[in-house]
């Protein structure tokens, strides 16, 4: 990802926990015992540590909650008269473990007490400025006067803040800042560093002097009741030195003016850090308008960057010449331009780009945050169309480095409302700014993971979800192999919703018989009502990749909807993989449904066709014929040419063209037939098996006639014959006789016909993969290879067991 926010924005996202601080930690295997451990990396409220005499070694790192895991601050043992004591396991690595701590302590900082306990406790640096924070705000044109101003609101850490003495009735001087705003400071920073008291020149009118003072009193004493932590400000960037002076020239974005970039000159420096600069203007009637400034400002710019960059340049007020040139304006002043050296990276744009989107503050109405849209990106300036703002109002120019603009989804992650644009975008799809946040993924197995509950008062804990089980005795659906769901972890999480399920339906996926199916059902799952963001899955099947972008829910409350539907889509027990734990027994009672047969409950309820046309089928309804394909050659099931007299085929009894059979069957469902409008990834790799299952198969093969089937069929040892009696299976004159329907035979009865033959040895993978007598009947030799993961001679020993069975159906069942 190359596009980075403002740094502010994203340093607003982190924990209030650094790595490296040290904390002391109960030691579980040792009760009323503690021991030193480093923070290594934060993730929310999620804590990774690593007990002090480890070193470098990870194998012990733990996770923990900050806030229910038991964990104070160092020293708090000592205070409290508690022992520390290291783990067992590195016991004896170290003779003097006092003299080690005392090596491992110095220099380190403690993690804070006030954010290991009480209201604070595992609270991110955003939160910790509550509504009534008091703050100084240093004045917009004298940097050595501060006021204080109590906190309105807290949006994410942009704040709303109203100078101390003003109430409800003057909002209309209510300022809005980012919390990370240099001129944000904490209460009594002025009084240290001399500085001076004393609100706005443009408020003092609104009051007298004596009640000034007692607002300045008052905003001391509620600042004490409450003092606000100093680990708010620990990410304040401390102002670099500028190299600026007097009388020295250079363009910058106008504070007074709409999208103008006009020269100004450096009329005052305050110290090394401040300096001041006004705008140039040549007329009579000149009134001075200047700003404060330092080093790190938005908006300055060297001599000639508008040349540079192709953008027009304002000529001052009463220039006399037609066009404006620098070379000739510097000389009639007798001025110099600020070297290069002055300016931050001109050239560092972060990579924004044009027709990127973002939301940025409405500068005319900064309680507004609207939908944006870059239009133009010159270096570090970007220039923006404001949706829903009404021209010519709606368009603005902001510094890379603004702390007035941020990623699309932010106002809705901290519950703050957006302007919409006053007409729908409807264009080509466009490209979205995101910003850059390195977090730990919390998806590992092997390392114990915990719920990540909101937070109060925190909006983003909508995005975040605990657990999502996988729940193994589920029922599995036609799509989804038994056994590989086996080998999934039992759950997935906690996390950011959007990543959890990812990679839970990631691995639903590779947990198919056709990956590629899956991925093309969960595209078309959809509904209106969900808060979703598109993420492209991936599939690979017999060394191709399909690609498929899907929609998920974003928000924490539609998972479990979410995951019903997917289950439903993918006809498998909507607790298949759930929020809930299924310990014992399904609430759906999935358990005793088959592949077939659970279909009818929770799939797409397609109706099982008849072979004979016009029947109807055991549930009272018309049989739907299936779709023709292209005819291919049967792989086991000889038949005669279409010349011949005799046909087990039915009039009327589509056959299907994947499996060769007209057994009422699933086609559409079942992940070993594919229905004709398949993608054409998965009909290439029906072609596939096809073609390799047929390479030692010949023409002449297709000229033999039924009855040489039969003698190959015959030709079988007679104590197969033996045992198929004793479960109502019979042969007679060298054919198989059925006492029942095979299409009405149960997972058991199927398993019991396997252990009658000479495959009696995998008889157990039917039971494992819920095959009944329907899915019997679509068994081929690819899919048997595949699902069944069989060589090549004993598949062919199954199939030809299935076939005896599949003419057994044809011969007395069919007509």
């Amino acid at each position: 990802c190359s596009l980075e926010f403002p740094v502010s924005v994203e340093i607003s996202l982190q924990s209030s926990f650094q790595p490296g601080m040290k904390l002391e930690v109960a030691n579980k295997s040792s009760p009323d015992t503690y021991w030193v451990a480093t923070i290594i990396t934060t993730c929310g409220q999620l804590l990774l540590l690593r007990f002090s005499g480890y070193g470098e070694d990870r194998k012990a790192d733990f996770w923990c909650d900050v806030m229910t895991a038991e964990l104070h601050p160092v020293g708090w043992c000592a205070q409290n008269n508690k022992t520390l004591m290291p783990p067992e396991a590195i016991k004896e690595k170290y003779s003097d473990w006092t003299e080690f701590l005392i090596q491992d302590l110095t220099g380190s900082r403690t993690a804070p007490a006030n954010l290991l306990e009480g209201p604070l406790r595992g609270k991110n640096t955003v939160d910790l400025i509550v509504e009534g924070s008091v703050l100084e705000l240093q004045d917009v044109s004298d940097p050595f006067l501060y006021w204080p101003v109590r906190v309105i609101q807290n949006v994410g850490g942009r704040l709303c803040l109203r100078y101390a003495g003003l109430s409800e009735d003057h909002q209309a001087q209510d300022t809005w800042l980012f919390y990370l705003d240099v001129r944000l400071r904490p209460l009594g920073w002025a009084l240290e560093n001399h500085l001076t008291l004393e609100p706005p020149i443009e408020l003092r009118s609104l009051k007298n002097a004596p009640d000034w003072q007692q607002a300045l009193e008052d905003a001391r004493l509620d600042g004490q009741k409450s003092p606000l932590p100093l680990e708010v400000f620990k990410d304040h960037v401390d102002l670099p030195k500028h190299s600026f002076k007097m009388g020295m020239k250079l363009e910058m974005v106008s504070p007074w003016e709409q999208l103008k970039i006009c020269p100004v000159s450096v009329t005052k420096v305050y110290n090394e850090i401040y300096f001041q600069v006004m705008l140039d203007d040549l007329s009579v009637d000149a009134k001075p308008q200047f700003v404060v400034c330092h080093a790190n400002s938005p908006g300055i710019l060297p001599v000639q960057w508008c040349l540079k960059n192709g953008m027009n340049l304002e000529r001052p007020r009463g220039y006399e010449g037609q066009d404006f040139d620098w070379a000739d304006y510097l000389k009639q002043s007798g001025t110099e331009a600020a070297p290069d050296a002055c300016f931050p990276d001109t050239w560092q744009n972060r990579g924004f780009a044009k027709d990127m989107w973002l939301e940025a503050v409405n500068p005319h109405r900064p309680v507004e945050v609207c939908v944006a849209q870059i239009t133009q990106v010159r270096g570090r300036l970007l220039w923006l169309r404001l949706e829903g703002v009404a021209k010519p109002l709606s368009e603005c120019l902001v510094d890379v480095e603004s702390m007035d603009i941020f990623p699309v989804g932010w106002c809705e992650a901290n519950a703050y409302p957006l302007t919409p644009p006053l007409k729908p975008v409807c264009q080509k799809q466009k490209k979205i700014a995101v910003f850059c946040v390195f977090i730990i993924d919390l998806l590992v197995v092997n390392i114990p993971v915990y719920i990540l509950p909101s937070v109060p008062g925190s909006a983003n804990g909508r995005y975040c979800c605990s657990k999502i089980f996988v729940n193994h005795r589920c029922f599995s659906g036609p799509y989804l192999n038994k056994g590989r769901i086996a080998e999934l972890p039992q759950a997935v999480g906690p996390g950011k919703c959007t990543l959890v399920l990812k990679e839970l339906l990631s691995m639903l996926i590779n947990a198919a018989y056709k990956p590629g199916r899956v991925l093309k059902e969960l595209q078309e799952l959809e509904d209106k009502s969900w808060d979703c963001q598109e993420e492209t899955l991936k599939a690979k099947y017999k060394g191709k990749t399909y690609r498929s972008t899907i929609r998920i829910v974003r928000l924490a409350d539609q998972i479990p909807d979410f995951c019903r539907k997917v289950c439903v889509k993918l006809q498998c027990c909507p607790n298949l993989f759930s929020p809930v734990l299924v310990t014992d027994k399904c609430p759906e009672n999935c358990s005793v449904q088959t592949k077939t047969k659970y279909t009818y409950y929770y799939g797409k309820k397609r109706k099982l066709s008849k072979p004979m046309g016009g029947e109807e089928t055991a549930e009272g309804e018309l049989a739907k014929p299936t779709r023709r394909r292209k005819k291919r050659k049967a792989i086991f099931v000889q038949k005669k040419r279409r010349s011949s007299a005799v046909d087990y085929t039915p009039a009327g009894s589509p056959q299907c063209q994947r499996c060769k059979t007209s057994a009422p069957h699933l086609c559409d469902s079942d992940p070993h037939c594919f229905p004709q409008d398949s993608d054409e990834g998965e009909e290439d790799e029906e072609m596939a098996l096809q073609s390799g299952s047929e390479g030692n198969s010949s023409e002449p093969r297709e000229d033999h006639t039924d009855a040489s089937s039969v003698e190959v069929i015959s030709s079988r040892p007679r104590r197969a014959a033996a045992r198929c009696r004793a479960v109502s299976v019979e042969e007679e004159e060298g054919q198989l006789v059925l006492d029942r329907n095979p299409l009405e035979w149960t997972v058991d009865e199927v398993v019991q016909f396997i252990n009658s033959t000479d495959c009696a040895s995998l008889a157990n993978i039917f039971q494992e993969q819920d095959i009944d007598g329907q899915a019997l009947l679509l068994l081929t030799l690819p899919t048997v290879q595949e699902c069944m993961d069989l060589k090549l001679g004993p598949a062919i020993k199954l199939c030809h067991q299935i076939e005896r069975v599949k003419v057994a159906f044809y011969r007395q069942y069919a007509n």
